[in-house]
């Protein structure tokens, strides 16, 4: 499945992306992901936590993909 997500500012980290799309239910769960190397930006391998992702990346993780576009207004 896909999912559309509105970054609001310049960017979000991936630790708070993954919880506001309920994809993980804690700060601890997601930080768990990227270490187990479970999160795929752009299809590479993501290994920081807290990496600022942008309007126009993608994000896969647990069978879902995240796509991230601007904030309207």
């Amino acid at each position: 499945m896909t999912i559309s997500f509105a970054v609001r500012g310049e960017y979000i980290q991936l630790d708070q992306l993954l919880k506001a799309t309920g994809l993980a239910g804690t700060g601890g769960e997601a930080h768990a992901a990227v270490e187990g190397q479970r999160v795929r930006v752009d299809g590479r391998v993501e290994l920081r936590k807290r990496a600022k992702l942008r309007p126009g990346q993608t994000v896969a993780f647990a069978n879902e993909t995240i796509v991230l576009v601007a904030a309207q207004g």
